[in-house]
């Protein structure tokens, strides 16, 4: 399955209100497996998450459905393809 970095801008007056349900959402995918690692940047001025989704669409509807997002705490989000190779968090390679 396709692994996706997402990162956002927080809207500064409104995402310290919804951070409490956003971080339920989150914790919520990761029991799913779906997000492997979540936080804020420096300065609490964004954040940066590791999601894996069927494909694009799919990360789609679960960004969208992200309470920072749904509630208008989002500024902007990029959204990259990401192929992990290495680390230890991967499952041993077979080859």
């Amino acid at each position: 399955m396709p692994w996706f970095v997402v990162e956002q801008r927080y809207v500064p007056e409104k995402y310290a209100d919804v951070r409490p349900r956003h971080r339920e959402y989150l914790s919520t995918l990761a029991e799913q497996g779906v997000v492997a690692l979540a936080g804020p940047l420096d300065g609490d001025t964004g954040g940066m998450a590791l999601y894996q989704a069927t494909d694009r669409e799919h990360l789609q509807n679960i960004i969208d459905a992200d309470p920072y997002y749904v509630e208008g705490a989002v500024a902007e989000r990029t959204v990259r393809d990401f192929k992990p190779v290495l680390g230890s968090w991967l499952p041993a390679s077979s080859d």
